[in-house]
Protein backbone atom coordinates (compact mmCIF):
# COMPACT_ATOMS: atom_id res chain seq x y z
CA UNK A 1 0.00 0.00 0.00
CA UNK A 2 1.49 3.42 -0.93
CA UNK A 3 2.73 5.45 2.01
CA UNK A 4 0.78 8.42 3.36
CA UNK A 5 3.16 10.83 1.63
CA UNK A 6 2.31 9.28 -1.73
CA UNK A 7 -1.33 10.16 -1.12
CA UNK A 8 -0.33 13.69 -0.11
CA UNK A 9 1.62 14.19 -3.31
CA UNK A 10 -1.14 12.70 -5.45
CA UNK A 11 -3.77 15.03 -3.98
CA UNK A 12 -1.53 18.11 -3.94
CA UNK A 13 -2.48 19.52 -7.34
CA UNK A 14 1.18 19.48 -8.36
CA UNK A 15 2.62 20.65 -5.03
CA UNK A 16 0.03 23.29 -4.13
CA UNK A 17 -1.86 21.52 -1.35
CA UNK A 18 -3.04 23.94 1.31
CA UNK A 19 0.25 25.85 1.57
CA UNK A 20 -1.29 29.20 0.63
CA UNK A 21 -3.97 28.86 3.29
CA UNK A 22 -1.44 27.76 5.90
CA UNK A 23 0.78 30.74 5.22
CA UNK A 24 -2.19 33.07 5.65
CA UNK A 25 -3.27 31.63 9.01
CA UNK A 26 -2.27 34.22 11.66
CA UNK A 27 -3.09 32.00 14.65
CA UNK A 28 -0.03 29.78 14.39
CA UNK A 29 3.58 30.03 13.29
CA UNK A 30 3.27 26.64 11.58
CA UNK A 31 1.52 25.10 8.62
CA UNK A 32 -0.21 21.70 8.59
CA UNK A 33 1.75 18.45 8.77
CA UNK A 34 0.70 17.45 5.26
CA UNK A 35 1.71 20.80 3.82
CA UNK A 36 5.12 20.69 5.50
CA UNK A 37 5.81 17.64 3.33
CA UNK A 38 4.91 19.58 0.20
CA UNK A 39 6.83 22.64 1.36
CA UNK A 40 10.07 20.68 0.97
CA UNK A 41 9.58 20.60 -2.79
CA UNK A 42 9.64 24.39 -2.67
CA UNK A 43 12.98 24.38 -0.85
CA UNK A 44 11.92 24.80 2.77
CA UNK A 45 11.63 22.76 5.98
CA UNK A 46 9.47 23.71 8.93
CA UNK A 47 11.52 23.46 12.14
CA UNK A 48 11.43 24.66 15.72
CA UNK A 49 14.06 25.59 18.30
CA UNK A 50 14.51 22.40 20.29
CA UNK A 51 16.56 24.19 22.96
CA UNK A 52 13.42 25.93 24.20
CA UNK A 53 10.79 23.37 23.22
CA UNK A 54 10.24 22.06 26.77
CA UNK A 55 10.08 25.54 28.29
CA UNK A 56 7.48 26.65 25.76
CA UNK A 57 5.48 23.52 26.45
CA UNK A 58 5.50 24.34 30.17
CA UNK A 59 4.26 27.83 29.31
CA UNK A 60 1.51 26.27 27.19
CA UNK A 61 2.93 27.87 24.05
CA UNK A 62 3.33 26.20 20.71
CA UNK A 63 6.92 25.39 19.66
CA UNK A 64 9.03 28.29 18.37
CA UNK A 65 8.35 27.48 14.74
CA UNK A 66 10.54 28.84 11.97
CA UNK A 67 11.56 27.73 8.53
CA UNK A 68 14.83 26.68 6.96
CA UNK A 69 15.18 27.81 3.37
CA UNK A 70 17.61 26.31 0.87
CA UNK A 71 18.69 27.68 -2.50
CA UNK A 72 19.14 25.79 -5.75
CA UNK A 73 22.64 26.77 -6.94
CA UNK A 74 24.01 24.21 -9.43
CA UNK A 75 27.73 23.77 -8.85
CA UNK A 76 27.61 26.34 -6.04
CA UNK A 77 28.60 29.22 -8.34
CA UNK A 78 27.33 32.77 -7.83
CA UNK A 79 28.22 36.34 -8.65
CA UNK A 80 29.30 38.83 -5.96
CA UNK A 81 25.95 40.59 -6.44
CA UNK A 82 24.13 37.36 -5.64
CA UNK A 83 26.30 36.88 -2.56
CA UNK A 84 25.33 40.33 -1.32
CA UNK A 85 21.65 39.56 -1.92
CA UNK A 86 21.92 36.30 0.02
CA UNK A 87 23.78 38.11 2.81
CA UNK A 88 21.00 40.70 3.01
CA UNK A 89 18.44 37.91 3.28
CA UNK A 90 20.39 36.44 6.20
CA UNK A 91 20.43 39.84 7.92
CA UNK A 92 16.82 40.76 7.21
CA UNK A 93 14.98 37.49 7.80
CA UNK A 94 17.20 34.67 9.13
CA UNK A 95 18.55 34.05 12.62
CA UNK A 96 22.01 32.51 12.24
CA UNK A 97 23.87 33.88 9.26
CA UNK A 98 24.65 32.09 6.04
CA UNK A 99 25.34 28.36 6.15
CA UNK A 100 27.10 26.49 3.36
CA UNK A 101 25.67 22.98 2.95
CA UNK A 102 27.39 19.81 1.80
CA UNK A 103 25.53 20.18 -1.51
CA UNK A 104 27.16 23.44 -2.57
CA UNK A 105 24.37 25.78 -1.64
CA UNK A 106 23.13 28.00 1.18
CA UNK A 107 20.67 27.39 3.97
CA UNK A 108 19.01 30.14 5.96
CA UNK A 109 17.61 29.19 9.36
CA UNK A 110 15.07 30.86 11.61
CA UNK A 111 12.82 32.49 9.00
CA UNK A 112 9.39 33.01 10.55
CA UNK A 113 6.28 32.19 8.56
CA UNK A 114 5.24 35.71 7.65
CA UNK A 115 8.68 36.33 6.10
CA UNK A 116 8.94 33.12 4.10
CA UNK A 117 7.34 34.45 0.92
CA UNK A 118 9.44 37.63 0.98
CA UNK A 119 12.58 35.53 1.47
CA UNK A 120 11.87 33.33 -1.54
CA UNK A 121 11.01 36.40 -3.60
CA UNK A 122 14.37 37.94 -2.63
CA UNK A 123 16.20 34.82 -3.83
CA UNK A 124 14.27 34.97 -7.09
CA UNK A 125 15.16 38.63 -7.51
CA UNK A 126 18.82 37.59 -7.20
CA UNK A 127 18.31 35.30 -10.22
CA UNK A 128 18.30 32.11 -8.16
CA UNK A 129 15.61 29.77 -6.88
CA UNK A 130 14.64 27.39 -4.10
CA UNK A 131 12.51 25.02 -6.22
CA UNK A 132 13.45 21.36 -5.71
CA UNK A 133 16.25 22.15 -3.26
CA UNK A 134 14.46 19.59 -1.07
CA UNK A 135 11.72 17.02 -1.68
CA UNK A 136 11.24 13.85 -3.75
CA UNK A 137 12.89 15.25 -6.86
CA UNK A 138 16.36 15.78 -8.24
CA UNK A 139 18.10 18.07 -5.73
CA UNK A 140 20.88 20.62 -6.27
CA UNK A 141 23.35 19.26 -8.84
CA UNK A 142 26.84 19.37 -7.36
CA UNK A 143 29.96 19.73 -9.45
CA UNK A 144 33.72 19.71 -9.01
CA UNK A 145 34.62 23.26 -7.99
CA UNK A 146 38.23 23.03 -9.12
CA UNK A 147 38.71 25.88 -11.63
CA UNK A 148 42.33 24.97 -12.22
CA UNK A 149 43.07 22.27 -14.71
CA UNK A 150 41.58 23.15 -18.10
CA UNK A 151 38.68 24.60 -20.06
CA UNK A 152 37.12 21.14 -19.75
CA UNK A 153 36.30 22.00 -16.13
CA UNK A 154 34.23 24.97 -17.29
CA UNK A 155 32.40 22.73 -19.74
CA UNK A 156 31.69 20.18 -17.03
CA UNK A 157 30.16 22.92 -14.88
CA UNK A 158 28.02 23.99 -17.83
CA UNK A 159 26.68 20.43 -18.03
CA UNK A 160 25.84 20.54 -14.33
CA UNK A 161 23.80 23.69 -14.91
CA UNK A 162 22.03 22.10 -17.88
CA UNK A 163 21.18 19.02 -15.83
CA UNK A 164 19.82 21.17 -13.03
CA UNK A 165 17.60 23.18 -15.34
CA UNK A 166 16.46 20.19 -17.38
CA UNK A 167 15.41 18.17 -14.33
CA UNK A 168 13.52 20.90 -12.44
CA UNK A 169 9.84 20.26 -11.74
CA UNK A 170 7.64 22.02 -14.28
CA UNK A 171 4.71 22.83 -11.97
CA UNK A 172 3.52 26.42 -11.88
CA UNK A 173 2.79 26.08 -8.17
CA UNK A 174 6.13 27.64 -7.19
CA UNK A 175 5.44 30.84 -9.14
CA UNK A 176 1.85 31.01 -7.95
CA UNK A 177 2.67 30.59 -4.26
CA UNK A 178 5.81 32.66 -3.91
CA UNK A 179 6.11 35.01 -6.88
CA UNK A 180 2.46 36.00 -7.44
CA UNK A 181 2.43 34.21 -10.78
CA UNK A 182 -0.78 33.94 -12.75
CA UNK A 183 -2.84 30.94 -11.73
CA UNK A 184 -3.73 28.44 -14.40
CA UNK A 185 -7.50 28.11 -14.78
CA UNK A 186 -8.95 25.40 -16.95
CA UNK A 187 -5.56 24.44 -18.41
CA UNK A 188 -4.27 20.94 -17.77
CA UNK A 189 -0.95 20.71 -15.97
CA UNK A 190 1.46 17.81 -15.94
CA UNK A 191 4.99 16.84 -15.02
CA UNK A 192 6.50 15.22 -18.12
CA UNK A 193 9.28 13.46 -16.21
CA UNK A 194 8.11 13.18 -12.61
CA UNK A 195 4.39 12.63 -12.96
CA UNK A 196 1.82 13.68 -10.32
CA UNK A 197 3.53 11.83 -7.45
CA UNK A 198 7.11 12.78 -8.35
CA UNK A 199 9.84 10.37 -7.16
CA UNK A 200 9.65 7.83 -4.33
CA UNK A 201 12.42 9.73 -2.47
CA UNK A 202 15.06 12.40 -3.05
CA UNK A 203 17.51 12.02 -5.92
CA UNK A 204 21.04 13.44 -5.97
CA UNK A 205 23.41 14.01 -8.87
CA UNK A 206 27.11 14.83 -8.57
CA UNK A 207 29.78 15.45 -11.18
CA UNK A 208 33.48 14.97 -10.38
CA UNK A 209 36.61 15.53 -12.45
CA UNK A 210 39.57 13.28 -11.59
CA UNK A 211 41.94 13.45 -9.84
CA UNK A 212 39.70 15.35 -7.34
CA UNK A 213 36.64 13.73 -5.83
CA UNK A 214 35.59 16.75 -3.79
CA UNK A 215 31.88 16.04 -4.40
CA UNK A 216 32.07 12.43 -3.11
CA UNK A 217 30.72 11.26 -6.44
CA UNK A 218 30.03 7.70 -5.26
CA UNK A 219 27.67 8.98 -2.57
CA UNK A 220 25.26 10.19 -5.28
CA UNK A 221 22.21 8.46 -6.75
CA UNK A 222 23.70 9.36 -10.12
CA UNK A 223 27.44 10.00 -10.08
CA UNK A 224 29.19 11.30 -13.18
CA UNK A 225 32.96 10.99 -13.48
CA UNK A 226 34.15 13.37 -16.19
CA UNK A 227 36.72 11.84 -18.51
CA UNK A 228 39.16 14.40 -19.86
CA UNK A 229 41.64 13.37 -22.54
CA UNK A 230 44.05 15.81 -24.14
CA UNK A 231 42.26 18.70 -22.48
CA UNK A 232 38.92 17.69 -24.01
CA UNK A 233 35.84 16.49 -22.14
CA UNK A 234 35.10 13.21 -23.92
CA UNK A 235 32.19 12.11 -21.75
CA UNK A 236 31.26 10.66 -18.38
CA UNK A 237 31.57 7.38 -16.55
CA UNK A 238 28.16 6.69 -15.05
CA UNK A 239 27.78 5.45 -11.46
CA UNK A 240 24.38 4.72 -9.91
CA UNK A 241 23.02 3.82 -6.49
CA UNK A 242 24.98 5.84 -3.96
CA UNK A 243 23.34 7.10 -0.80
CA UNK A 244 24.34 7.89 2.77
CA UNK A 245 21.12 7.55 4.79
CA UNK A 246 20.47 4.75 7.30
CA UNK A 247 18.48 4.11 10.49
CA UNK A 248 19.91 2.91 13.78
CA UNK A 249 18.84 -0.63 14.62
CA UNK A 250 17.44 -1.37 11.15
CA UNK A 251 19.83 -3.54 9.11
CA UNK A 252 17.60 -3.19 6.06
CA UNK A 253 18.84 0.41 5.79
CA UNK A 254 22.47 1.18 5.07
CA UNK A 255 24.88 3.53 3.31
CA UNK A 256 25.92 2.43 -0.16
CA UNK A 257 28.47 3.52 -2.73
CA UNK A 258 27.47 3.86 -6.36
CA UNK A 259 28.44 1.26 -8.96
CA UNK A 260 30.07 2.28 -12.24
CA UNK A 261 27.99 0.85 -15.10
CA UNK A 262 29.54 2.40 -18.21
CA UNK A 263 30.38 5.53 -20.19
CA UNK A 264 28.28 8.00 -22.17
CA UNK A 265 29.34 10.87 -24.45
CA UNK A 266 28.22 14.37 -23.42
CA UNK A 267 25.43 14.57 -25.99
CA UNK A 268 23.60 11.70 -24.25
CA UNK A 269 23.92 13.08 -20.72
CA UNK A 270 20.47 14.69 -20.40
CA UNK A 271 18.73 11.66 -21.89
CA UNK A 272 20.72 9.37 -19.58
CA UNK A 273 19.66 11.33 -16.50
CA UNK A 274 16.03 11.19 -17.62
CA UNK A 275 16.27 7.44 -18.18
CA UNK A 276 17.79 6.71 -14.75
CA UNK A 277 15.27 8.95 -13.01
CA UNK A 278 12.30 7.49 -14.88
CA UNK A 279 13.26 3.91 -14.01
CA UNK A 280 13.62 4.88 -10.36
CA UNK A 281 10.27 6.70 -10.61
CA UNK A 282 8.60 3.50 -11.83
CA UNK A 283 10.56 0.87 -9.90
CA UNK A 284 11.23 2.62 -6.58
CA UNK A 285 9.45 1.55 -3.40
CA UNK A 286 6.47 3.82 -2.74
CA UNK A 287 5.16 1.75 0.17
CA UNK A 288 8.09 2.03 2.61
CA UNK A 289 9.95 5.34 2.45
CA UNK A 290 12.94 3.91 4.33
CA UNK A 291 13.54 1.69 1.29
CA UNK A 292 12.63 4.18 -1.41
CA UNK A 293 16.07 5.47 -2.47
CA UNK A 294 17.64 4.23 -5.69
CA UNK A 295 20.23 2.17 -3.78
CA UNK A 296 17.48 -0.08 -2.42
CA UNK A 297 15.84 -0.37 -5.84
CA UNK A 298 19.13 -1.65 -7.24
CA UNK A 299 19.63 -4.17 -4.46
CA UNK A 300 16.03 -5.34 -4.74
CA UNK A 301 15.73 -5.54 -8.54
CA UNK A 302 19.38 -6.17 -9.42
CA UNK A 303 21.99 -3.82 -10.84
CA UNK A 304 22.13 -5.59 -14.21
CA UNK A 305 18.35 -5.51 -14.63
CA UNK A 306 18.25 -1.80 -13.77
CA UNK A 307 21.08 -1.05 -16.21
CA UNK A 308 19.32 -2.99 -18.97
CA UNK A 309 16.11 -1.01 -18.43
CA UNK A 310 18.01 2.29 -18.51
CA UNK A 311 19.61 1.24 -21.81
CA UNK A 312 16.19 0.30 -23.21
CA UNK A 313 14.72 3.69 -22.35
CA UNK A 314 17.85 5.47 -23.49
CA UNK A 315 17.77 3.64 -26.82
CA UNK A 316 21.50 2.96 -26.60
CA UNK A 317 23.91 0.72 -24.76
CA UNK A 318 26.63 2.00 -22.46
CA UNK A 319 30.17 2.08 -23.73
CA UNK A 320 32.80 0.46 -21.49
CA UNK A 321 33.81 2.68 -18.59
CA UNK A 322 37.03 4.63 -19.10
CA UNK A 323 39.94 4.40 -16.69
CA UNK A 324 40.25 7.15 -14.09
CA UNK A 325 42.03 7.87 -10.84
CA UNK A 326 41.00 9.89 -7.80
CA UNK A 327 43.67 11.16 -5.44
CA UNK A 328 41.65 12.81 -2.66
CA UNK A 329 38.25 14.27 -1.83
CA UNK A 330 39.15 17.32 0.24
CA UNK A 331 39.55 20.96 -0.76
CA UNK A 332 42.88 22.60 -1.57
CA UNK A 333 43.31 25.76 0.48
CA UNK A 334 45.06 28.96 -0.46
CA UNK A 335 45.83 30.49 -3.83
CA UNK A 336 45.96 28.41 -7.02
CA UNK A 337 46.38 29.80 -10.52
CA UNK A 338 43.90 28.67 -13.11
CA UNK A 339 44.33 27.77 -16.75
CA UNK A 340 43.19 31.21 -17.97
CA UNK A 341 45.72 33.08 -15.83
CA UNK A 342 43.24 34.03 -13.12
CA UNK A 343 43.71 33.13 -9.46
CA UNK A 344 41.44 31.24 -7.06
CA UNK A 345 41.53 31.42 -3.26
CA UNK A 346 39.95 28.60 -1.22
CA UNK A 347 38.94 29.58 2.33
CA UNK A 348 37.94 27.28 5.16
CA UNK A 349 34.57 27.87 6.80
CA UNK A 350 34.14 25.61 9.84
CA UNK A 351 30.85 23.71 9.51
CA UNK A 352 29.98 26.11 6.67
CA UNK A 353 28.61 28.71 9.12
CA UNK A 354 29.28 32.35 8.23
CA UNK A 355 28.63 34.56 11.24
CA UNK A 356 30.31 37.51 12.92
CA UNK A 357 32.01 36.46 16.15
CA UNK A 358 34.83 38.04 18.14
CA UNK A 359 37.99 37.79 16.04
CA UNK A 360 36.10 36.11 13.19
CA UNK A 361 33.89 38.59 11.36
CA UNK A 362 33.35 36.22 8.48
CA UNK A 363 29.96 37.50 7.36
CA UNK A 364 31.12 41.12 7.34
CA UNK A 365 34.38 40.12 5.69
CA UNK A 366 32.66 38.35 2.82
CA UNK A 367 30.31 41.33 2.46
CA UNK A 368 33.30 43.62 2.07
CA UNK A 369 35.01 41.20 -0.28
CA UNK A 370 31.93 40.76 -2.47
CA UNK A 371 31.74 44.53 -2.79
CA UNK A 372 35.13 44.70 -4.55
CA UNK A 373 35.49 41.27 -6.17
CA UNK A 374 35.08 41.15 -9.96
CA UNK A 375 35.10 37.37 -10.46
CA UNK A 376 32.73 34.83 -8.98
CA UNK A 377 32.30 32.96 -5.68
CA UNK A 378 31.98 29.21 -5.41
CA UNK A 379 30.79 26.96 -2.61
CA UNK A 380 32.26 23.50 -2.08
CA UNK A 381 30.74 20.22 -0.96
CA UNK A 382 33.11 20.37 2.00
CA UNK A 383 31.36 23.52 3.31
CA UNK A 384 34.11 25.89 2.19
CA UNK A 385 34.21 28.68 -0.37
CA UNK A 386 36.39 29.81 -3.25
CA UNK A 387 37.02 33.41 -4.26
CA UNK A 388 37.39 32.57 -7.93
CA UNK A 389 38.66 34.28 -11.08
CA UNK A 390 40.72 36.94 -9.34
CA UNK A 391 42.98 39.18 -11.42
CA UNK A 392 46.63 38.91 -10.36
CA UNK A 393 46.69 42.58 -9.41
CA UNK A 394 43.75 42.15 -7.02
CA UNK A 395 45.30 39.41 -4.88
CA UNK A 396 46.78 41.85 -2.36
CA UNK A 397 43.43 43.54 -1.79
CA UNK A 398 41.70 40.18 -1.33
CA UNK A 399 44.39 38.97 1.08
CA UNK A 400 44.08 42.11 3.19
CA UNK A 401 40.31 41.72 3.55
CA UNK A 402 40.65 38.02 4.35
CA UNK A 403 43.25 38.64 7.06
CA UNK A 404 41.40 41.59 8.59
CA UNK A 405 38.28 39.51 9.16
CA UNK A 406 39.93 36.28 10.33
CA UNK A 407 39.10 34.31 7.20
CA UNK A 408 42.68 33.05 6.86
CA UNK A 409 42.44 30.31 9.48
CA UNK A 410 43.38 27.68 6.92
CA UNK A 411 46.98 28.94 7.17
CA UNK A 412 47.36 27.77 10.78
CA UNK A 413 44.72 25.10 11.32
CA UNK A 414 45.61 21.46 11.92
CA UNK A 415 45.14 19.00 9.09
CA UNK A 416 42.19 17.26 10.78
CA UNK A 417 40.48 20.63 11.33
CA UNK A 418 40.93 21.43 7.64
CA UNK A 419 39.25 18.13 6.73
CA UNK A 420 36.31 18.24 9.16
CA UNK A 421 32.64 18.36 8.16
CA UNK A 422 29.64 18.62 10.49
CA UNK A 423 25.90 18.73 9.87
CA UNK A 424 23.61 21.29 11.54
CA UNK A 425 21.92 18.90 14.01
CA UNK A 426 20.60 20.59 17.17
CA UNK A 427 18.80 22.83 17.85
CA UNK A 428 16.96 23.11 14.55
CA UNK A 429 17.11 19.72 12.83
CA UNK A 430 14.15 17.59 13.79
CA UNK A 431 16.05 14.36 13.09
CA UNK A 432 19.07 15.12 15.28
CA UNK A 433 19.77 12.72 18.15
CA UNK A 434 23.03 14.36 19.23
CA UNK A 435 25.02 17.54 18.68
CA UNK A 436 27.18 17.96 15.60
CA UNK A 437 27.97 21.53 14.44
CA UNK A 438 27.91 22.83 18.03
CA UNK A 439 30.02 19.90 19.23
CA UNK A 440 32.77 20.16 16.61
CA UNK A 441 34.55 23.15 18.25
CA UNK A 442 34.65 21.24 21.55
CA UNK A 443 35.86 17.97 20.04
CA UNK A 444 38.55 19.26 17.71
CA UNK A 445 40.97 20.61 20.36
CA UNK A 446 40.84 17.27 22.18
CA UNK A 447 41.54 15.32 19.01
CA UNK A 448 44.30 17.77 18.09
CA UNK A 449 45.96 17.23 21.47
CA UNK A 450 46.04 13.46 20.91
CA UNK A 451 47.31 13.84 17.34
CA UNK A 452 49.96 16.34 18.36
CA UNK A 453 51.22 13.98 21.06
CA UNK A 454 51.80 11.36 18.36
CA UNK A 455 53.32 13.74 15.81
CA UNK A 456 50.26 13.67 13.54
CA UNK A 457 49.04 17.25 13.77
CA UNK A 458 49.89 17.92 10.09
CA UNK A 459 48.66 14.56 8.79
CA UNK A 460 45.38 14.76 6.85
CA UNK A 461 42.63 12.69 8.48
CA UNK A 462 39.09 13.01 7.20
CA UNK A 463 36.68 13.73 10.10
CA UNK A 464 32.89 13.70 9.70
CA UNK A 465 30.27 14.43 12.37
CA UNK A 466 26.57 13.71 12.07
CA UNK A 467 23.85 14.22 14.64
CA UNK A 468 21.88 11.25 13.30
CA UNK A 469 22.34 8.36 10.85
CA UNK A 470 20.65 10.23 8.00
CA UNK A 471 24.08 11.17 6.68
CA UNK A 472 23.89 14.80 5.52
CA UNK A 473 27.58 15.28 6.33
CA UNK A 474 28.43 12.05 4.46
CA UNK A 475 29.78 10.50 7.69
CA UNK A 476 30.12 7.03 6.22
CA UNK A 477 32.95 8.34 4.04
CA UNK A 478 35.00 9.69 6.96
CA UNK A 479 38.24 8.06 8.04
CA UNK A 480 37.00 8.99 11.52
CA UNK A 481 33.28 9.62 11.90
CA UNK A 482 30.83 10.14 14.73
CA UNK A 483 27.16 9.34 14.10
CA UNK A 484 24.78 10.51 16.80
CA UNK A 485 22.91 8.00 18.96
CA UNK A 486 21.62 10.24 21.74
CA UNK A 487 22.73 13.22 23.83
CA UNK A 488 26.51 12.99 24.09
CA UNK A 489 26.68 9.50 22.55
CA UNK A 490 27.84 8.40 19.11
CA UNK A 491 28.82 5.45 16.99
CA UNK A 492 32.54 5.71 16.24
CA UNK A 493 33.14 4.67 12.65
CA UNK A 494 36.57 4.18 11.09
CA UNK A 495 38.25 3.09 7.90
CA UNK A 496 37.10 5.09 4.89
CA UNK A 497 39.77 6.37 2.52
CA UNK A 498 40.84 9.83 1.39
CA UNK A 499 39.51 9.29 -2.13
CA UNK A 500 35.85 8.71 -1.32
CA UNK A 501 35.90 5.15 -2.64
CA UNK A 502 35.39 3.10 0.54
CA UNK A 503 32.81 3.17 3.33
CA UNK A 504 33.88 3.11 6.96
CA UNK A 505 32.80 0.57 9.61
CA UNK A 506 31.43 0.73 13.13
CA UNK A 507 34.37 0.44 15.55
CA UNK A 508 32.64 1.38 18.81
CA UNK A 509 28.88 1.61 19.24
CA UNK A 510 26.95 4.12 21.34
CA UNK A 511 29.93 5.58 23.23
CA UNK A 512 30.64 8.93 24.87
CA UNK A 513 33.51 11.33 24.28
CA UNK A 514 35.83 9.72 26.83
CA UNK A 515 35.43 6.30 25.18
CA UNK A 516 35.95 7.82 21.73
CA UNK A 517 39.25 9.43 22.71
CA UNK A 518 40.32 6.30 24.58
CA UNK A 519 39.69 4.18 21.46
CA UNK A 520 41.47 6.55 19.08
CA UNK A 521 44.60 7.19 21.16
CA UNK A 522 46.27 3.78 20.67
CA UNK A 523 45.22 3.67 17.01
CA UNK A 524 46.83 7.04 16.34
CA UNK A 525 49.94 5.83 18.19
CA UNK A 526 50.22 2.75 15.99
CA UNK A 527 49.51 4.79 12.86
CA UNK A 528 52.31 7.22 13.71
CA UNK A 529 54.80 4.40 14.35
CA UNK A 530 53.87 1.83 11.69
CA UNK A 531 52.37 3.60 8.68
CA UNK A 532 53.88 3.42 5.23
CA UNK A 533 54.94 6.59 3.44
CA UNK A 534 51.87 8.49 2.25
CA UNK A 535 49.48 5.94 3.76
CA UNK A 536 46.16 7.30 4.96
CA UNK A 537 44.74 6.48 8.37
CA UNK A 538 41.84 4.47 6.98
CA UNK A 539 44.12 2.51 4.65
CA UNK A 540 46.44 1.76 7.57
CA UNK A 541 43.61 0.32 9.66
CA UNK A 542 42.72 -2.09 6.88
CA UNK A 543 46.30 -3.08 6.06
CA UNK A 544 46.97 -3.89 9.71
CA UNK A 545 43.72 -5.91 9.90
CA UNK A 546 42.44 -3.65 12.67
CA UNK A 547 39.32 -3.51 10.52
CA UNK A 548 37.93 -6.26 8.32
CA UNK A 549 38.29 -5.91 4.54
CA UNK A 550 35.18 -4.32 3.04
CA UNK A 551 33.17 -6.11 0.33
CA UNK A 552 34.36 -5.25 -3.18
CA UNK A 553 32.20 -3.02 -5.38
CA UNK A 554 32.20 -2.23 -9.04
CA UNK A 555 33.69 1.21 -8.52
CA UNK A 556 37.15 -0.36 -8.36
CA UNK A 557 36.95 -2.20 -11.67
CA UNK A 558 37.97 0.78 -13.77
CA UNK A 559 40.03 2.79 -11.33
CA UNK A 560 43.69 3.33 -12.04
CA UNK A 561 45.68 2.63 -8.87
Amino acid sequence: MPSHLEHIKSASRFLRGGIAEGLADPLTGAISDDDTKLLKFHGSYQQDDRDIRDERRRQKLEPAYAFMLRARLPGGVMTPAQWLAFDALASDYASSGLRITTRQTFQWHGIIKRNLKASIAAIDAAMASTIAACGDVNRNVVCNTNPVESAAHELAYAWAVRLSEHLKPKTRAYHELWLDGEKLVGEPEHEPLYGPTYLPRKFKIGLAIPPLNDVDVFAQDLGLVAIVRGGELTGFNVAIGGGMGASHGDPTTYPRLADVIGFVPPERLLALAEAVISVQRDWGDRDERKHARLKYTLDRRGLDAFKAEVERRLGATFEPAREFRFEHNGDRYGWIQGHAGRWHLTLQVESGRLLDRPGQTWLSGMRELAGVHTGDIRLTCNQNLIIANVEAGDRGLIDAIVARHGLDGYRKHSAIRQHAIACVALPTCGLAMAESERYLPQLLPKLEAVLDRHGLIDTPILLRLSGCPNGCSRPYLGEVALVGRGPGRYDLRLGADLRGQRLNQVYRENVDEAAILEALDPLFARYAAERDAGEGFGDFLLRQAILAPPPSRRITATVLT
